[in-house]
């Protein structure tokens, strides 16, 4: 029987059981891919993290929701820099993950927040599917796409009293495949903007705070409002709070985590 190292990481979020919860599972290699999404279906978080050590302050790292891996995670990457910062090397103040997406580095920042530098997916108008806006529940007031890396569409509405109110068709989300959606609108009270998020094509059908998202909603929020630095809030069930800069190329987006399980698991010789 082999023994992984096991932590789950609320994401996002100061206080536990809010933000996003992920799996972060270090180890010496990868398992097989059939293996790893195996353990992801079992933990039933929205992303499974991997990360595999390949010099000080340089790992690997790969991310599966409970039915397939994926190309970008902003908030299992989060929980795997918390991972790193508190556990495996805890003198490091920045740490870089080789990804599919490209190198993913991580700061520690002196208020405690980690700050994620990720791909600016700096979306464009985009014809809405007929049908969608009954999936959704409410029809957009515009749709937008990146053409750079991200397979989501940017659904802007008026209120987040809107964002709020949505009660999306699962099901009927499903026929729009490939996509996500990404449900924004402006913010009320101290946030600029807020969002929710529904992946149904990748087994989850609200997430909870999804960082990658924002590399897509924070240029477009960046273009709409004039302004580079916001205040963000994910307003699922959980909810969570993101810190961002808008640059020509990346987004940075800081956020805080919280340790809520740590363990091990074990793994039988047959699968």
């Amino acid at each position: 029987m082999t023994e992984i190292a096991f932590y789950q990481i609320d994401a996002f979020t100061d206080r536990a059981f809010t933000g996003n919860p992920a799996a972060v599972c270090p180890m010496p290699a990868f398992l097989s891919d059939r293996t790893m999404q195996a353990i992801a279906a079992e933990n039933n978080l929205a992303e499974t993290a991997f990360i595999v050590r390949r010099g000080a302050g340089n790992y690997d790292l790969r991310w599966f929701t409970p039915t397939v891996e994926i190309e970008i995670c902003g908030h299992a990457t989060l929980a795997s820099a918390y991972v790193v910062f508190n556990h495996l090397e805890p003198d490091l103040s920045k740490v870089r993950f080789e990804t599919r997406s490209g190198t993913m580095a991580v700061t520690r920042e002196a208020d405690g927040k980690l700050c994620l530098d990720f791909p600016n997916y700096k979306p464009a108008p985009f014809p809405c599917p007929e049908g969608l806006g009954a999936a959704m529940g409410a029809e957009p007031d515009t749709v937008l796409k990146s053409d750079e890396g991200d397979r989501d569409l940017l659904l802007v509405y008026g209120s987040a009293a809107d964002i709020a109110a949505l009660v999306p068709d699962q099901l009927a989300l499903r026929a729009f495949a490939p996509y996500g959606f990404i449900a924004t609108a402006p913010g009320d009270g101290d946030a600029d903007f807020v969002s929710r998020c529904f992946f149904p094509n990748h087994g989850i059908p609200e997430d909870p705070v999804t960082g990658s998202a924002h590399c897509v909603s924070a240029p477009y929020w960046a273009d709409r409002l004039g302004k580079t630095q916001f205040f963000a809030r994910q307003v699922s069930l959980r909810g969570g709070d993101l810190w961002l800069e808008v640059g020509a190329s990346r987004v940075k987006m800081a956020g805080f985590a919280v340790e809520v399980i740590r363990g091990s698991l074990h793994l039988p010789e047959k699968i």
